[in-house]
């Protein structure tokens, strides 16, 4: 069975497009539950009525999840504690301003959330201020559907899905009990100026949207308060979801799993193999079932033979799954290395190259998610600071009329150097220092990052604070 035949057994919901099936498929690979659709356990091979089970119609016993492991390792490398990156701006206040904003709020955890989600092929982040506080929440984009104009700004972004009577009960709509078991449509749309909501259609009665007017808002931005995120490899600008990050793969690792399946099906087979009775005297009857324990007593013309399988297939399994295995790390361009394999610790340089395919695609990452998501927020709350009244509170201070200009990320180094490669570091800093190729400001933070420093300008106003006591 492969990744098409799997799609075929999922329930969708009704009315759901061909885009929100793809994702929603997606999501549950992501999420590990793509074989909860198939009936049957792996060890059943006979239905109640004795018919043979097909192996497309059991869950695999061994689900490998390898996609999601290859991106678990990708967005930690990418938003790790050690690989968080900086706000850099031409205005000293925005970016103390930024790097508050997301140590307070706990940014760091979000994005690595909002980074596995969107590795479906897109994530959308909601921007909302609340007591001059501004707060986010992760969209997942399977019901979102979003407009940009010329210029590659939003322009709308509308939600919509097929409720029961019952959920729109529960949420406080006057809905009759005999509607409680009819589907409805619920949609709601961002704008520039509000968030308009609307009543909600029956199905198969769609016309004109009628907009409720007691559940809608406006806020006057004149933005909409959505980052929208596409992953890597979108196919034009209006496209609203990019590649997904292991759907490639997916075939392979339905493969690997039902292998493993299949393998740990003959290990046990093995342990109690099944005993075939030849008896010559009866002629019919029913076969004689156990497993090899057990002691028998047969005529001289009769026979006994166990039904064993080659310890030899064991490892060939085996085999071929690790051959799979790498074929998939190699897809996704996942980390190949294994940890018992190194005999003493690495230096940073060298544990670069043993994850150079994880790190260009983390690299690839940071400019969607850091270039395409952390930067469009930060915008988006210099904006938001200047429209409101009241303006922001990050860090305790009410914040107005917050510059963006020069607004960009300082990514940290991969991995920390060790004590044999920070000194070498330093001799030449110091050097290209001395000749005028570099200015102590930025000799320092290089060296800050190499050495693991969190925040290399907070370091460095720390070394001016010193120079002047």
């Amino acid at each position: 069975m492969d990744w098409m035949a799997l799609q075929g057994r999922y329930a969708m919901p009704p009315g759901a497009s061909a885009r929100t099936r793809r994702l929603l498929a997606l999501q549950k690979v992501l999420a590990g539950t793509q074989y909860d659709s198939l009936p049957y356990p792996f060890a059943s091979e006979r239905s109640v009525s004795g018919e043979y089970i097909p192996l497309s119609q059991r869950r695999p016993s061994v689900r490998t999840n390898l996609c999601r492991t290859v991106v678990d390792e990708a967005v930690s490398l990418l938003f790790g504690n050690t690989h968080w990156p900086m706000a850099v701006a031409s205005h000293e206040s925005t970016s103390k301003a930024m790097n508050a904003f997301a140590f307070e709020t706990g940014l760091p955890a979000f994005m690595m959330q909002v980074a596995t989600c969107g590795s479906v092929g897109s994530v959308a982040i909601w921007v909302e201020v609340m007591g001059s506080s501004p707060r986010f929440s992760l969209l997942e984009t399977a019901y979102l559907t979003p407009d940009w104009d010329q210029y590659g700004a939003l322009l709308t972004v509308t939600e919509r899905y097929m409720v029961s009577g019952a959920d729109l009960k529960a949420s406080g709509y006057a809905v009759s009990s005999d509607a409680l078991s009819s589907r409805f449509w619920w949609q709601r749309r961002w704008t520039r100026t509000g968030m308009d909501v609307f009543v909600p259609v029956p199905a198969g009665e769609e016309g004109g949207d009628v907009l409720d007017e007691k559940r809608s808002s406006i806020h006057d931005l004149g933005f909409v308060p959505v980052v929208w995120i596409r992953n890597p490899g979108a196919v034009s600008a209006t496209e609203p979801d990019g590649e997904c990050s292991f759907e490639k793969a997916i075939d392979t690792v339905i493969e690997a799993d039902y292998l493993l399946s299949q393998a740990g099906r003959g290990l046990k087979y093995g342990s109690d193999p099944t005993l075939v009775l030849k008896t010559p005297e009866i002629l019919e009857g029913v076969a004689r079932q156990g497993g090899a324990a057990s002691a028998l007593t047969l005529p001289p013309e009769g026979d006994a033979k166990l039904l064993e399988i080659n310890g030899a297939a064991a490892g060939a399994v085996l085999a071929h799954y690790r051959e799979l295995r790498q074929l998939v790390l190699e897809q996704l361009h996942g980390n190949r290395t294994h940890g018992d394999r190194l005999g003493a610790p690495q230096s940073g340089r060298a544990m670069e190259l043993m994850c150079q395919p994880l790190i260009w695609m983390a690299d690839r990452l940071r400019g969607t998610y850091g270039d395409g998501g952390i930067l469009p927020l930060y915008r988006m709350l210099c904006r938001f600071s200047a429209v409101l009244s009241d303006g922001l509170i990050i860090g305790g201070q009410v914040l107005r009329d917050l510059d963006p200009a020069g607004l960009s990320l300082h990514w940290p180094a991969w991995f920390a150097a060790d004590e044999a490669e920070l000194l070498p570091m330093a001799k030449g800093l110091g050097e290209a220092v001395n000749a005028g190729l570099l200015s102590q400001e930025t000799a320092a933070r290089l060296y800050a990052c190499a050495a693991g420093v969190a925040d290399p300008a907070a370091e460095w106003t720390k070394i001016m604070a010193a120079r002047a006591a």
